[in-house]
């Protein structure tokens, strides 16, 4: 890698430097013998990333014959120093620690060597005292290095799980909103079928031709979900739009023909929602209209959206029995579909029977709501 053979090629230089400057009573002096070892104490370090335990194992070794021959100390603990905190970096600290600690002590020991026996246990507190912060310390941050990462990589795995899920909730709702003002509308029709039949065969003939053509637009509607969450990205033209507030009107007229009466009031001037914003709000209106359908027992619905600067409105009002308090009680999942609807742009839903008599539901969503 070229950042490494740079890294190897400058810890060489500043320990050839040192050596030759930092040379100390005693020491051998610094010959060709010494730059091969310096040479091979940095030149593993081009491969760190690759092979740690093998790039520490040849700079310990190197550096321990080095310094057992006696050259003089310098810059040449770099070489070591990086490979420690390569290994504990890329290793769990149940192998990195006891690698870490027999390189220490390994090159430790190579200081020793020659060392009157007398003079030991002082050498030892001297070397203890600089080895700490010239190899202790960067194997110290290799593992504060690795924690971090492992934490950001927990977090990055928790984050996807929890998108993972996030988008399983929406694929359930986008389905039970489809699968269930679908079957809610059929079941409606079948009925008005069964009970004119007899009577009116013309009327049970356009009865069964808009079970037809509503459980037709079911199915494009959850293939067009399903195909949406398969391939959010697809470029094809041929997908039906999601729904939204222009197709409203195409909703009231489903809903009359099942038999319910639907008045809309619309206020204010009308501006383009977002899209997550707009098929909330469809989907909240035709759960609610849905609801009444299934529950109410009533023949007709007030439908009002009202248009603001920064928000939009929506209420539904029934005059029936009010069963769909029942549905709060007894935790039907249609209000609570709603309500997570609402939440997740920004907004709020309450919903509950009326004062006199029926129920509403209530709702206001941010104009600049994105989903979450």
């Amino acid at each position: 890698m070229p950042a490494d053979s740079f890294l190897a090629v400058t810890t060489g230089v500043l320990a050839v430097i040192g050596s030759l400057w930092g040379g100390a009573a005693g020491r051998h002096p610094f010959d060709p013998t010494g730059y091969a070892l310096v040479a091979a104490t940095v030149g593993p370090i081009v491969v760190r990333r690759t092979w740690p335990g093998w790039t520490l194992a040849f700079t310990v070794v190197a550096t321990s014959v080095y310094l057992g021959l006696n050259y003089p100390y310098g810059p040449i603990f770099f070489a070591p120093g990086i490979a420690l905190y390569t290994v504990a970096a890329a290793w769990p600290w149940r192998r990195s620690v006891p690698a870490g600690a027999a390189a220490i002590v390994a090159i430790g020991l190579a200081q020793l060597l020659g060392t009157a026996p007398a003079q030991v246990p002082a050498d030892i507190v001297h070397l203890a005292s600089y080895q700490a912060w010239l190899l202790g310390l960067p194997f110290a941050a290799g593992l504060v290095m690795r924690v971090w990462r492992e934490s950001g990589r927990r977090d990055r795995e928790e984050a996807g799980r929890r998108l993972a899920y996030e988008e399983r909730l929406q694929v359930a709702r986008e389905v039970h909103d489809v699968v269930g003002h679908g079957l809610a509308v059929i079941n409606m029709q079948a009925g008005v079928a069964l009970h004119v039949l007899g009577r009116h065969p013309e009327q049970a003939g356009e009865a069964l031709k808009a079970i037809k053509q509503t459980s037709k637009d079911a199915l494009e509607d959850l293939r067009a979900t399903l195909a949406l969450f398969r391939q959010p990205d697809s470029a094809n033209g041929a997908r039906r739009p999601a729904p939204g507030l222009d197709q409203l009107d195409s909703l009231v007229a489903t809903m009359a023909d099942s038999g319910l009466s639907v008045e809309v009031q619309v206020t204010g001037g009308r501006v383009k929602l977002p899209a997550a914003v707009d098929l909330a709000a469809y989907r909240i209106l035709q759960e609610s209209l849905t609801n009444v359908l299934r529950h109410a027992g009533s023949a007709s619905a007030t439908v009002r959206v009202d248009y603001r600067t920064d928000q939009v409105g929506l209420e539904v009002r029934d005059r029936g029995r009010g069963r769909g308090a029942r549905d709060v009680r007894d935790g039907g999942h249609g209000i609570v579909g709603m309500r997570e609807r609402a939440t997740a742009v920004g907004g709020r839903l309450d919903a509950g029977p009326r004062p006199d008599v029926g129920f509403q539901v209530r709702a206001v969503l941010p104009l600049s709501g994105t989903a979450r």
